[in-house]
């Protein structure tokens, strides 16, 4: 079963969507307040000098901006839960979650780049049903509800409408760090395919930034050797309500079960399922 086509029929229905509006309208206001004060916090001269600071600055920025968005979205949808590990895989159990990244991109944050954003996914059986993406250093921000199609700053998205894999600009990159080398080489060996069979290759963090842009129809294709949930859901909802096709890297249909990631404009799915295959 494709987990983003099949979301529970209660929000489906018309007093589901309309409920679901709402939530999504307080999760916004939410994600961008919160995405303020992770702007407040950015200094572009901010250069960590060893591991320790590293870690100490990226633990900060999460911990100062869950305090602030994690209560209006649990009051935005009342019994939904906080999942809790921005970096864990898998399943979660049964009933309505917020899987939230409060700071997407935050080794680019700390180091005064700035590829990084808030994002907030509501999760339902296992679902996506909604998302927001807030980019606050552009103030851009990009929601997809269920069924109902992803905007950018309220304009319509559209996934890309290419149909060859030598004219496509498609891209990958680390989920996290200290990745199991065997993940590691698999990556670098669909790079290398995908160098020799696309036009350019991108290689970067977070996942996010490049999906809005498969999404958007400005990439082609984005895969990843991980199932890293806060890193893929709010992708994985915009590209599909953006037309693009979302599956696992040999072209199943994919779920939070699904042990790697693939979003691609339609035309060029199959092209790039066989060059991942073929290489991985």
């Amino acid at each position: 079963m494709n987990a983003l086509s099949h979301p529970r029929t209660d929000l489906t229905d018309a007093t589901g969507t309309v409920a679901l509006e709402a939530v999504l309208k307080r999760a916004v206001a939410a994600v961008r307040t919160a995405g303020e004060h992770l702007r407040a916090r950015y200094d572009v001269a901010a250069r960590p000098g060893d591991l320790e600071e590293i870690v100490r600055a990226i633990h900060a920025n999460d911990d100062a901006i869950q305090a602030i968005v994690e209560q209006p979205l649990l009051d935005a949808r009342p019994g939904s839960r906080w999942a809790a590990d921005e970096l864990a895989g898998g399943l979660l159990p049964e009933g309505e979650w917020w899987v939230v990244d409060t700071a997407e991109g935050n080794i680019n944050h700390i180091h005064g780049m700035g590829e990084w954003a808030v994002t907030a996914t509501l999760v339902c059986d296992n679902v996506p049903v909604l998302t927001v993406v807030h980019l606050p250093l552009t103030g851009d921000t990009y929601t997809a509800l269920r069924g109902r199609g992803a905007l950018l700053n309220g304009t319509p998205l559209r996934s890309s409408a290419k149909t060859e894999l030598r004219a496509a600009l498609v891209g990958t990159g680390q989920a996290k760090p200290g990745e199991e080398e065997a993940a590691l080489r698999r990556m670098g060996a669909t790079v290398t395919a995908m160098l020799l069979n696309a036009l350019v290759v991108r290689v970067s963090v977070p996942a996010t930034m490049q999906l809005v842009h498969v999404a958007s129809g400005g990439m082609d294709a984005f895969w990843q050797f991980s199932d890293v949930r806060s890193g893929l859901l709010p992708g994985a909802l915009l590209v599909s309500e953006a037309g693009g096709t979302v599956t696992d890297t040999r072209g199943e249909p994919w779920t939070l079960a699904s042990a790697d990631f693939l979003a691609s404009a339609p035309g060029l799915h199959a092209q790039v399922v066989d060059v991942l295959t073929d290489h991985a």
